[in-house]
């Protein structure tokens, strides 16, 4: 009987189960790494972030993202859970932020080349921190809920630069659509939020003169056409700038191209939770936590951050979503608009 020869090259048994073990271990490792495709976070397992960990969810409100990346739309789910209801990381993953955004809490989880995001949440992990699949990241807030008055979690995943279904992450993507009052809900975008009572918002500078409106124009630095998420107000340097309503001061601070920018919380019109920013400051009049009244001096006009100029840049959320700053202003104080031309 003849014994077959393996190649001179050819490793001993021994060595073969040492390269066999290193190269499982190597291709768990390239699995398990960050940057890792979306695929290969389903290894940790996926469940839903309120709720039942396996579902099913009760979705108020489906995925719906908008055609283009500056129009509306619905970028996430939101799913109903009972205020201060536990909210879970859906996997395993990084926590990359955890703190008030335009006054809502907000909570982004990084796992690989995807991100979660949780909103409005409570946080009580720390950017920083590495959460294991279910872990406790916080729990759920009413202050920017997407379905006032109700409370939902708005569950969104980024996958690179590009919004997916945190649904489909699900093994099990088991749902319900909820009703909410007097609505059904559908994947159909809710109708626009309500303006505030004549008590509302009141324009934050004196004898307003909008130099650049809120809409698509191209930047007047960097060139790119995109959304100017604001009003531009005329505001010489050193101009004080005011609250425009009665709120709570969350914010203050820099924060890169808006530069030294105060945010404010100002509670519910009507069924309408609003939340305004004041960028580009020179210098700050408050601190984060303070309580302010209606025209109180916030600060000062300056040109910090990406600015051509000093002015205003202010910002309005309505139930955590930027809208047209002019829209909750009175109207009898309509601001001219400049002509045609470079903004600041």
């Amino acid at each position: 009987m003849s014994t077959s020869r393996q190649p001179p090259w050819y490793p001993h048994r021994s060595s073969r189960r040492r390269i066999v073990a290193a190269a499982v271990a190597v291709v768990m490792a390239v699995a398990l790494t960050p940057g890792t495709p979306l695929a290969s976070t389903h290894l940790g397992g996926w469940s839903y972030p309120v709720g039942h960990h396996d579902g099913p969810a009760d979705v108020v409100r489906g995925f719906d993202p908008p055609d283009e990346p500056w129009l509306g739309g619905h970028r996430g789910v939101d799913l109903h859970a009972a205020p201060g209801s536990t909210v879970r990381a859906a996997a395993a993953g990084h926590v990359t932020h955890a703190g008030l955004v335009a006054g809502r809490g907000v909570v982004v989880v990084r796992h690989g080349t995807l991100r979660t995001t949780y909103e409005p949440v409570d946080a009580i992990v720390d950017a920083g921190t590495d959460v294991a699949a279910g872990a406790p990241i916080g729990t759920l807030s009413t202050i920017g809920s997407h379905c006032p008055p109700a409370a939902c979690l708005h569950w969104g995943a980024i996958d690179g630069e590009r919004y997916v279904d945190p649904l489909r992450l699900v093994r099990s993507p088991a749902v319900r659509l909820l009703p909410l009052g007097e609505r059904t809900l559908t994947e159909r975008p809710p109708p626009p939020p309500r303006r505030p009572e004549p008590t509302g918002l009141r324009w934050p500078v004196r004898n307003p003169y909008v130099t650049s409106p809120y809409g698509m124009r191209t930047h007047p630095i960097t060139g790119v056409r995109k959304l100017h998420d604001g009003t531009d107000l005329r505001a010489p340097c050193g101009t004080p700038i005011l609250a425009a309503a009665a709120g709570e001061v969350v914010s203050v601070g820099s924060r890169g191209a808006y530069g030294l920018q105060v945010g404010i919380h100002h509670g519910t019109f009507g069924s309408t939770t609003l939340a305004t920013s004041y960028s580009h400051l020179s210098r700050f009049a408050v601190e984060r936590g303070q309580p302010v009244d209606v025209g109180e001096v916030i600060g000062w006009a300056g040109t910090t951050g990406l600015s051509t100029g000093c002015h205003l840049h202010f910002m309005v959320y309505a139930d955590g979503r930027l809208t047209n700053p002019t829209d909750w202003l009175p109207a009898d104080e309509a601001a001219a608009r400049s002509p045609a031309g470079p903004n600041p």
